[in-house]
């Protein structure tokens, strides 16, 4: 079965799995901008900075470009939330059957809390499963959810030794094992909404049939604890709240977040499932339901999330992201003329903007910077007025993002983050920093998994509905 589950996708679509890495084709174009690179840098610097000038324009358009699409979204639609469809009446033996998964390592500090955010999920239990699933050496938290009693609709699910050792693995092994019509992905930490499940029945009933995944919207809870947690729940408020509600709005990708996905069990299947060697599958994911024709809408429900507090963690993890970004971005460029067939021209112009814009931007964003300081101070270099076009573009993008920040801070009633959505601009900086820890990791090890540990950050009781 470990077997089956981890080459489901290749077996499905070689081309869609990150386990191959770069293909010949995208060897030889690194290769050929490498060279170009050296020969500008000593033959014609002056058009290798007009060339670099140029593209930071680009990649600086893109980011304000994005935003100045949620800004218009949240602005349009005169609310925060994205609006709720109407509820379905039914009764208990009429809900469809709902697997939950939930994969864990090392997670023993917040089995207690997982152990009562599953219990009061407002569901049935005679259509309900909840599956653990832990690593065979995890016995600190085995242990854990053992000694903490399970109830009959929740069992574990052990995952056999072997590599990658990742969190797409593990779900796709489990889910060769899950029952449900419908699945649903938590994180340890999560705590749902109780109606959560039924809220999303109510929408995949009158959602369509082209509708194979609804991302419940994630709130940082801990949001108080420093200035990385406070910036991160600002991001996801934006996020959540803003950019995927209007890339949904418009029918574009949708990059999944990494919990809270609820599946129609069949439209998984049809897809492959997860990719065990993307670290980032839940973005990959949500492109290739976008290829297949599926729709990905965002349900009107809240998990509530733990930010990572401190600084190492918080760059394990987005280092990890960033890597899993790369990848996607990587292995659905394979094909560049397939992927333009599948998604049409605005949803590969989504695409392009969403995940090779924001990546672009993180990497581009410190060189940029540096340079203008460079010629600020009176270097050699003159800026051009391609580069002064280019700052610009980058302050407008800034403002835009606070402008956008602001808004959803105040709509989401999270009066207590204004501070940290004034500064945002600024926690563009971390984010370049572990783009190039993920590009690192990339050429070096592109399937290690950064573990975030939970339990680190203060936790404010959660409303649950």
């Amino acid at each position: 079965m470990l077997a089956a589950s981890l080459e489901r996708l290749e077996a499905l679509d070689p081309a869609a799995s990150a386990r191959t890495g770069l293909w010949p084709g995208q060897r030889r174009a690194l290769i050929i901008v490498a060279a170009l690179f050296c020969v500008l840098v000593f033959g014609d610097p002056a058009r290798l900075w007009l060339i670099l000038d140029i593209f930071f324009g680009i990649v600086f358009a893109l980011l304000l470009a994005i935003r100045v699409i949620a800004l218009w979204h949240v602005l349009a639609t005169g609310r925060c939330d994205p609006p709720s469809l109407a509820s379905v009446s039914r009764s208990d033996p009429e809900l469809p059957t709902y697997s939950v998964l939930v994969a864990l390592y090392g997670e023993a500090a917040v089995v207690p809390q997982l152990l009562r955010a599953m219990a009061e999920l407002d569901y049935p239990v005679t259509c309900l499963e909840i599956l653990f699933i832990l690593e065979t050496d995890d016995a600190a938290t085995r242990y854990a959810l053992v000694s903490a009693g399970l109830l009959p609709h929740m069992r574990l699910v052990i995952v056999p030794a072997g590599l990658p050792r990742t969190k797409p693995r593990a779900l796709s092994y489990a889910l060769a094992e899950a029952s449900g019509t419908f699945v649903v992905v938590y994180d340890a930490e999560d705590i749902p909404d109780r109606d959560q499940l039924k809220r999303a029945v109510d929408h995949f009933a009158t959602g369509g049939s082209d509708l194979g995944c609804l991302q419940a919207r994630l709130v940082i809870d801990n949001g108080g604890q420093g200035w990385l947690a406070g910036q991160f729940a600002v991001e996801y408020l934006v996020l959540f709240h803003a950019v995927l509600p209007a890339l949904a709005r418009f029918g574009l990708p949708v990059p999944l977040g990494g919990t809270s996905n609820h599946f129609r069990r069949a439209v998984l299947d049809a897809v492959g499932g997860w990719d065990p060697y993307n670290v980032t599958e839940d973005a990959d994911l949500g492109y290739r339901l976008a290829r297949a024709g599926y729709r990905v809408a965002i349900l009107d429900s809240a998990t509530a999330e733990e930010a990572p507090p401190r600084w190492r963690v918080w760059r394990r993890q987005r280092t990890r992201w960033q890597k899993g970004w790369m990848q996607t971005y990587l292995v659905h460029q394979r094909q560049p003329r397939r992927l333009y067939g599948d998604l049409g021209l605005p949803g590969w112009l989504a695409f392009q903007l969403v995940l090779g814009g924001g990546l672009a931007s993180a990497l581009a964003h410190p060189l940029f910077v540096a340079v203008t300081l460079w010629r600020a101070v009176g270097a050699e270099v003159i800026a051009t007025p391609v580069h002064q076009f280019s700052v610009l573009i980058l302050f407008a993008a800034a403002l835009v993002t606070v402008a956008l920040a602001l808004t959803v801070v105040a709509r989401c009633g999270a009066r207590h983050l204004m501070g940290h959505a004034l500064i945002l601009p600024f926690y563009w900086l971390p984010i370049s920093c572990a783009a190039y820890f993920a590009l690192w990791e990339l050429a070096r090890a592109p399937f290690y998994w950064a573990k975030t540990p939970h339990g680190d950050g203060i936790r404010r009781s959660a409303q649950r509905r």
